[in-house]
């Protein structure tokens, strides 16, 4: 597995006592993404996922004070259990956003005894962008989505 990480890289690794297999339903499944995508007073309202290479994925997030932040992507690769790659750069299957933002990666490495070495990447491309995801809050926001889908898969 390669696990270089590239210079606009964003990384949060954790490590869960659940097996991968309930981490990747958490991520694939619209009624628990729901549950634990977006750091709390925020939530999603809608999620449309379409697990395959070219699929799009459209995810509604909504602020406690009415704000409403639509996600459009499309995923580039879905290896069950294991990885997920998607990004912003496409609004669907290679219709190409305004302006793409990240690359996201997600691998879920089984650590044996039901635990996972989880690792999230969060690839762009520019400096300015990184920094600035930072800013907004990568590490705390991505941190706390983790705290919430810890909490939910320990109930799966």
């Amino acid at each position: 597995m390669n696990n270089h990480h590239g210079a606009h890289d964003l990384v949060l690794i954790r490590e869960f006592n659940a097996p991968r297999e309930k981490l990747y339903e958490a991520w694939t499944d619209p009624k628990l993404l729901k549950q634990w995508f977006c750091p709390k007073p925020w939530g999603v309202s809608h999620a449309e996922l379409d697990l395959r290479a070219g699929g799009a994925s459209l995810i509604v997030m909504a602020g406690p004070n009415g704000e409403v932040v639509e996600n459009r992507g499309v995923y580039l690769e879905v290896i069950a259990n294991e990885k997920l790659v998607f990004t912003d750069a496409y609004t669907s299957a290679w219709v190409p956003a305004e302006k793409p933002f990240m690359t996201g990666i997600v691998l879920f490495e089984d650590m044996g005894d039901g635990r996972t070495k989880y690792t999230a990447i969060a690839r762009h491309w520019t400096a300015e962008d990184k920094t600035a995801h930072e800013a907004m809050g990568f590490h705390e926001g991505w941190g706390m989505a983790a705290d919430q889908l810890a909490a939910l898969v320990a109930t799966l």
